[in-house]
């Protein structure tokens, strides 16, 4: 598993959760909604700044972006690439098979 991120995304999360050098966002899949490999799945994130168990750790503009062991079952064989919307003003997760 691997997470990528467009400088557009990680702004948006800077920006929207005031987000200082150092802090942690981490990325859970949770039940209702969908993505381009799930149904009836979606991505949640929440800030979490020491997280235990980090499966993937991503470091993008001092911020750390992470999955744990008790969520690596929804990224499991994927790699997520974070994009921001700028009409929905919301990222955007799209999925490939681990590359």
């Amino acid at each position: 598993m691997a997470i990528t991120m467009t400088d557009a995304a990680s702004k948006w999360f800077r920006d929207e959760l005031a987000l200082p050098a150092g802090a942690g966002i981490r990325f859970f899949g949770k039940v209702y909604g969908k993505t381009n490999v799930h149904d009836g799945f979606s991505v949640g994130m929440t800030r979490d700044d020491k997280p235990a168990e980090v499966v993937e750790d991503f470091l993008k503009d001092g911020i750390h972006y992470y999955v744990t062991a008790g969520d690596a079952w929804f990224f499991n064989g994927l790699d997520m690439a974070v994009d921001y919307d700028a009409h929905r003003d919301e990222p955007v997760y799209t999925f490939s098979e681990q590359g």
